[in-house]
């Protein structure tokens, strides 16, 4: 009689584990073959730099994980944000958007600070080269009066530069410089 219990429930004890690793499979996004995901990418990020409104105040990153696309960063308008996930939802084999993009609060003193910044960086002799092309490398986010710099410079000399022309701009609380670089 005690052998039958023990065996009854390790048999019972086994059947559950076979249901959690089943449901755990299922929970589990689908892996995209290479060659696939490769393709994805290439098209997000096509589809994200093709926005209309996509400016210089917007910083757009996602990643792709299989089937699925995250799309995370900041924006100044609400439809820039429902815009990058329609336009990513119409690429074909991505399944889900999951759009955690932060639209930016309203602000006077922030547009204000907004063209302050873009002249103290993109007038500035040096960066010249970093003005001409139309998708600026150099995206500065401004919420409540807080600074910061995402995208990319050619050295370490243009990522200090531009982090010190960010401070010297009046009413900037603080500055995060995460400009990364880049060799050419």
């Amino acid at each position: 009689m005690k052998h039958r219990l023990i065996f009854l429930f390790g048999g019972l004890l086994t059947l559950a584990m076979i249901g959690i690793a089943q449901d755990a499979q299922q929970a589990a996004p689908p892996a995209a073959p290479a060659a696939a995901q490769e393709r994805i990418i290439k098209q997000v990020r096509h589809q994200l730099l093709m926005l209309p409104y996509l400016g210089v105040f917007d910083n757009i990153a996602f990643r792709v994980n299989g089937y699925n696309v995250m799309l995370v960063g900041q924006v100044v308008r609400p439809t820039l944000k429902s815009d990058a996930e329609s336009a990513l939802k119409h690429i074909e084999g991505v399944e889900h958007v999951d759009n955690q993009i932060e639209v930016l609060p309203v602000s006077p003193m922030d547009d204000g600070l907004r063209r302050r910044l873009y002249r103290a960086i993109y007038g500035y002799p040096a960066f010249t080269k970093y003005a001409m092309v139309p998708q600026k490398p150099i995206r500065i986010i401004v919420k409540n009066g807080h600074v910061t710099l995402e995208g990319v410079v050619d050295n370490d000399a243009d990522k200090n530069l531009a982090a010190l022309r960010a401070n010297g701009v009046a009413n900037v609380f603080s500055v995060d410089n995460n400009l990364q670089v880049v060799k050419p």
